[in-house]
């Protein structure tokens, strides 16, 4: 059931309160935490929140009050999805930019907050200099937007044999070799049939951290 905003308030100070002290809050601290004129008025959004499944309390017990399980798993999705969607996204590994090497997952993240809005995104370290001319450097960071439907001419994440993944630039030759060109003119192209190319994204953005951890952004 669809909840007031100040019914989402009280529901937040008490999923808040709980996980900072281990036990719920008292009625007066329900009032003093969110600026309510009365105990009356905290016990009305109490009632109104057990009445609509949101909390459920156990009576002649103080401090009883206990928010649903599946408010705290929604809010737990909810957070999660605006921290990837606006503020950071997982670095899932490093990417080749040279010969083909194996993408490893790693636990990190970086934060692309003015290029990203999607849970699609995600972001790659370069490793290599294939595609230098195209001013991507080893150790630089891409930003990717998870797709398989790209242009020519695109840079691409491309997964090569179901066991390398590659940093370049996609096109389709007339008869149907796919080319991942790389910006580098001392290096030759990756020749494949279709079959054995698997395209994990296109690349939005590319960062580059320098050592007074300053930032330099461009699409």
């Amino acid at each position: 059931m669809a909840l007031t905003p100040r019914q989402k308030e009280v529901l937040d100070f008490l999923v808040e309160y709980t996980e900072r002290n281990g036990f719920s809050p008292s009625f007066e601290e329900i009032a003093n935490g969110l600026k309510l004129a009365s105990l009356a008025t905290v016990h009305k959004h109490i009632t109104a929140l057990e009445q609509k499944g949101y909390l459920k309390r156990r009576y002649n017990e103080s401090r009883s009050i206990e928010v649903s399980p599946e408010y705290r798993s929604a809010e737990r999705d909810r957070v999660q999805a605006q921290r990837v969607g606006h503020l950071e996204v997982p670095l899932l590994g490093r990417i080749a930019a040279g010969a083909p090497v194996e993408s490893v997952p790693s636990p990190e993240a970086l934060s692309f907050a003015d290029f990203t809005g999607s849970a699609e995104t995600f972001a790659l370290q370069v490793k290599g200099e294939s595609m230098i001319e195209d001013h991507i450097c080893s150790g630089d960071y891409v930003l990717v937007e998870r797709t398989n439907e790209v242009r020519d001419g695109e840079i691409v994440v491309a997964l090569v044999d179901g066991l390398e993944t590659t940093l370049k630039r996609f096109y389709r030759e007339q008869d149907g070799t796919i080319r991942l060109q790389p910006a580098n003119s001392a290096m030759a192209p990756i020749l494949v049939s279709p079959e054995k190319v698997d395209l994990q994204g296109r690349v939005l953005a590319v960062l580059r951290r320098y050592r007074q951890q300053h930032y330099s952004q461009r699409a």
